[in-house]
């Protein structure tokens, strides 16, 4: 076995004795793997993101041990799931040992009476709910990247669900957790209680602070999570709309509703729509004269979508919408999880087709400030068209966070032909993301709805958008991870040690 160099040979042995040689893996294949995320990066520089060493431990034990070797060498590690996130959470910057947690994927627990089931972090929602239907449960997080993201990746993200109007999101959806932190100790994070809980007005609220952190102050290993009775009916209506304005308007009032059932509402605008026409894999074409979208989405059972489905209707045909049918709707829908691997259907300008990847720049917006945001983003990406044409503006959709649709998932997305990017067109795009979260924190929002916020550009942006809670998430880094072992580089935590 070989180890980069960066490693002492001392480490690779003590982790061989720990966990065993057959879960330490040191090929040039198993490294290169594991330091890949689909938000894209240039080419040439793929070399500098390499980690020393893998490991896939099968264990919290064997996690803490890993955990406990790294903090005592001073070596990073960067945890990884399933490594869908798209802000560079399971990308090692400063090489390390990556601790891969996909073998820790068993269900431990289905608990019918409670609702509830306690699985290892390495399990992924689909395989989750194909266990589960049997007992006629549903685990309703359901991202775009739902066939292949795991547990453990999403409460390191906090992750965001399609459905999440109706169920919540991660962050309510998991009622606590074990984790083990970069000392390697090994606790459980709740909202007190035992791990089946889901109020308590004990102690902190640590649970929260522990998810979202991107993989900076510790690993998550095992989850016990809320389950619900697998929805007797769904309906995901489509209406078309002339114009952007008038859907913006009908997307509240579908919001405003009351519908019980309701589960979320997207809004695409005309660039999206121009986007998804050519997307033949993952989109049903629709007429030309089409040029903005709204689905609403509602669960439940039967007879509440039913008469909820029916005010649906109205309320967005009353507003201008036109049904496009049970075809569109139903087969777009369904789409949802496909697009996230449709990257290679983009064109650029000039109309030729080229690999391109798919980068997406997500913020929080409030309902009123999004006509002006989505503007404002449309023009920072025609920006960078003009100079480079390896970018391509995929469009713009925004997505109800709850019932009320306070506040959207407001998402840009940006074709690049990954292949061509040199460091110029890098930095224009480093600066271009910059300048998107620059308008999100302007407007009043969040730079980052769901997937974070840590790569290069936006990741400036953090101590303006949280103000001196900024100051507070290094106390909390340096305090937890006194050696900065863990995910080093992200959040610009570095400034807890005194470092930039």
């Amino acid at each position: 076995m070989t180890i980069a160099p960066e490693l002492p040979d001392r480490v690779l042995s003590e982790l061989v004795d720990a966990i065993g040689a057959e879960s330490v893996l040191t090929s040039r294949t198993a490294r290169y793997n594991r330091c890949r995320v689909p938000a894209p990066f240039p080419v040439h520089r793929w070399s500098e993101r390499v980690p020393g060493l893998v490991v896939t431990p099968r264990s919290t034990e064997e996690v803490a041990a890993v955990v406990r070797i790294a903090n005592a060498h001073r070596v990073p590690v960067v945890p990884r799931d399933g490594g869908t996130g798209l802000t560079d959470g399971a990308v090692p910057e400063r090489g390390g040992i990556v601790i891969d947690v996909k073998r820790m994927n068993d269900v431990k627990e289905i608990d019918t009476d409670n609702r509830t089931c306690t699985v290892g972090a390495g399990i992924n929602m689909l395989k989750l709910n194909e266990v589960l239907a049997p007992y006629g449960l549903l685990y309703p997080d359901d991202p775009a990247s739902y066939p292949c993201s795991l547990v453990g990746g999403r409460i390191g993200t906090s992750g965001w669900s399609l459905i999440g109007s109706r169920y919540g999101h991660t962050r309510d959806l998991v009622l606590s957790f074990t984790f083990v932190l970069p000392t390697g100790k090994i606790i459980r994070l709740g909202d007190g209680g035992g791990p089946k809980v889901s109020k308590s007005s004990t102690g902190f609220h640590l649970k929260q602070l522990f998810m979202g952190h991107q993989g900076t102050l510790g690993i998550a290993t095992e989850a016990t999570l809320k389950l619900f009775p697998k929805p007797e009916a769904e309906l995901s209506p489509f209406w078309a709309f002339p114009d952007y304005d008038s859907a913006h308007r009908a997307v509240r009032q579908a919001a405003h509703a009351g519908v019980a059932t309701f589960a979320g509402a997207v809004l695409f605008d005309e660039w999206k729509v121009d986007y998804l026409r050519r997307d033949d894999e993952a989109y049903i074409p629709q007429p030309a004269d089409v040029r903005a979208l709204v689905c609403t989405v509602a669960y439940g059972n039967a007879d509440e979508v039913r008469a909820g489905g029916k005010r649906l209707m109205r309320i967005v045909r009353d507003a201008g919408g036109r049904y496009l049918g049970d075809e569109i709707s139903h087969g777009d829908w369904a789409a949802r999880h496909d697009r996230y691997a449709t990257p290679l259907h983009g064109r650029v300008r000039s109309g030729q087709v080229v690999p391109m990847s798919w980068h997406c720049e997500d913020a929080a917006i409030n309902w009123t400030e999004l006509p002006q945001v989505r503007l404002e983003w449309h023009r920072i990406i025609d920006d960078l068209r003009e100079r480079f044409d390896m970018f391509d503006d995929w469009g713009i959709f925004a997505y109800t966070s709850a019932a009320t649709g306070v506040d959207y998932l407001t998402e840009i997305d940006v074709g690049i032909w990954e292949q061509e990017l040199d460091d110029e067109s890098w930095a224009a795009w480093v600066k271009a993301k910059r300048d998107i979260a620059e308008v999100a924190v302007r407007y009043g929002g969040s730079i980052s709805a769901c997937h974070g916020a840590c790569r290069e550009g936006e990741v400036d942006l953090v101590p303006v958008e949280l103000g001196d809670a900024f100051d507070v998430m290094l106390d909390v880094k340096r305090a937890v991870d006194p050696n900065n072992i863990m995910n080093p580089g992200k959040y610009l935590l570095d400034r807890a040690y005194g470092t930039r």
